[in-house]
């Protein structure tokens, strides 16, 4: 799409930053001559048509609730079109990064500054309440840092204006959860209060370099918002009382937005805030003192269904909504925090503490084998489902090389077999599969996205995973770091790992085996083999390729993962 001329006016030059719900293009408005940035949403392409009226409402919402903000710590939005049926926000180009982008590339980022960040995000808010606007979605991923030292609050994609109707429907919770204020999460209306606690737990990632509430999963997340506090801060210096009067359970228990701001103009001078104890429990609060853009441009671009995405748009159920959760039954209580066993090293559980977790690495569970992560993305989760139909005298799935999953025919010369059919997946890439070969989402979790297409339920399958937001910026160390966590899979034997290039980019090829038992999940027991290429794209995002089968039928597995890779092509640019 580069050099498409938009409305007559808007070139795109450069794709400078993408997520779940879209893409923001740098261009050249050939009107005024000067570069802007245009947001392009592309999730509108794949989803029904009942679904997209709702996107292309809080498309035309966030414009409009953008547009009645005057100030300069709001992202000024200049105009609106629609384009092949769909609607593209005309928005100031600002040449930084985002506050998400700086956590991930120093760490944390000193009080003071953090101070003086939340310090202009809360004037951007307070403009915001003043003309009628809530953001709903205040987060480290919509608060861009200017090279200019410049603050700016972006991204009003899921904003209620006073009074316009909701364009959400009954039960959903709309927003990345682990920023969602605890009477959000119950349902209640939200108000002024609930954008300041969001912007305390902004803080908080800030300081302290992670979300205080993410968990492993969206409906763990919304439970610890609602149930429990957060960790001490351990380097938030004078900023710890105000990240902790903002982030009380009870809004009316929050300071207002004058108080708010007094507080952290004196952190961002050093000086410890008085008045910020008067809101701060004696008893347990559970907290004390103590990249350019081509990485990711913050205007709101990822995809909150996964309760940690970096921007607005699909919906999130909540607790006691109509829908059921991606993670697992709900009917006999709240969803499990993590791995049913213990992680070693994890120490003790309490009622308000959690071991912390990286988000990017292997979550190894020694009596489960239970294996997470972007890399070596072995599926468990079907396992209850599969050994209950074993157990009930159901099939188990015929490996690909019977006559229920006969081997592909050889592939046209430069090609793919002629009986392999082309998707176009919602994540942003194509690729070609076995005709019959169907799609389930494995996980959506922050800037992690794992897709996979299986022709039997997850026995055999390819995995794509996607993501923007790894610990990792080489992918041969990546797998080494992973395939540490795996050592204690049974009869774990590595058959190669080394650096190639895929895609005319740095890459890692890793195969192994091991053999799954009675007790892992999903697999029938026995000998598995498994093999994945990683690369890291010039955005910085990382893919990874992966496929999975019985060790008797690798051979045929392994033909197609070949195929596989020749014709996996992502869409980002």
């Amino acid at each position: 799409m580069q050099g498409l001329l938009i409305a007559g006016r808007y070139r795109l030059a450069d794709s400078i930053g993408s997520g779940g719900m879209g893409r923001v293009w740098r261009a050249h408005d050939e009107v005024l001559h000067r570069t802007v940035a245009v947001k392009e949403l592309t999730a509108a392409l794949y989803v029904s048509d009942s679904d997209r009226s709702v996107l292309l409402a809080r498309t035309r919402a966030e414009a409009r609730a953008a547009a009645r903000i005057n100030h300069s710590a709001v992202v000024t939005v200049h105009d609106v079109l629609e384009h092949d049926g769909r609607p593209w926000i005309v928005m100031e180009l600002v040449e930084g990064n985002s506050l998400a982008d700086a956590v991930k590339e120093r760490g944390r980022i000193e009080p003071r500054e953090a101070a003086r960040i939340g310090l202009w995000v809360l004037r951007a808010l307070r403009a915001a309440h003043r003309a009628g606007v809530l953001h709903r979605d205040v987060k480290p991923g919509n608060v861009l840092l200017g090279r200019d030292g410049r603050v700016l609050l972006t991204d009003f994609g899921i904003a209620q204006i006073e009074g316009d109707s909701t364009i959400t429907r009954t039960g959903e919770v709309v927003g990345s959860v682990d920023y969602l204020a605890p009477e959000r999460v119950r349902g209640h209306d939200p108000g002024p209060a609930s954008d300041l606690w969001a912007l305390g737990a902004t803080l908080y990632t800030a300081v302290e370099g992670r979300s205080p509430f993410r968990r492993t999963s969206p409906l763990s997340t919304m439970q610890a918002v609602v149930e429990e506090e957060a960790d001490e801060t351990r380097h938030a210096g004078a900023l710890g009382p105000v990240i902790a009067a903002l982030l009380r359970k009870e809004p009316g228990h929050r300071p207002g937005a004058e108080e708010a701001e007094q507080m952290l103009a004196e952190a961002a001078e050093g000086r410890r805030p008085s008045a910020a104890q008067a809101f701060v429990p004696t008893q347990g609060s559970g907290l004390h003192t103590g990249g350019p853009y081509s990485q990711g441009y913050g205007y709101g671009t990822g995809t909150p269904a996964s309760g940690h995405g970096t921007g607005s748009g699909a919906p999130v159920h909540g607790p006691g909504a109509h829908a059921g959760s991606a993670t697992g039954p709900t009917a006999a209580g709240p969803a499990p925090v993590g791995p049913t066993a213990a992680v070693p090293g994890s120490g003790p559980r309490t009622a308000n503490r959690r071991p912390r977790r990286r988000l990017r690495t292997l979550a190894l569970v020694v009596a489960f084998a239970a294996v997470l992560g972007a890399g070596a993305a072995v599926a468990f989760r079907q396992w209850d489902a599969r050994r209950a139909d074993t157990e009930a005298g159901g099939a188990t799935p015929a490996p690909v090389n019977s006559p229920t999953h006969s081997p592909s025919p050889s592939p046209q010369p430069g090609g793919v077999p002629d009986n392999w059919v082309r998707h176009d997946d919602p994540f942003g890439f194509s690729i070609y599969v076995p005709k019959g070969w169907k799609r389930k989402v494995y996980e959506v979790k922050g800037t992690l996205k794992q897709v996979d297409y299986t022709p039997d339920g997850g026995f055999h399958f390819v995995r794509v995973s996607i993501d923007t937001g790894s610990d990792f910026s080489d992918a041969y160390e990546h797998q080494k770091d992973l395939e540490q966590q795996l050592q204690r899979l049974v009869d774990y034997r590595r058959v190669t790992l080394q650096r190639n290039v895929y895609r005319d980019r740095p890459g890692s090829l890793w195969e192994y085996t091991w053999t799954a038992l009675a007790k892992d999940p999903p697999y029938v027991p026995g000998p598995r083999h498994a093999a994945e290429e990683t690369y890291y794209s010039r955005q910085g995002t990382e893919y990874v390729v992966y496929m999975s089968s019985p060790a008797t039928d690798w051979p045929t597995a392994n033909r197609q993962f070949k195929w596989v890779l020749r014709s996996w092509q992502p869409q980002e640019a």
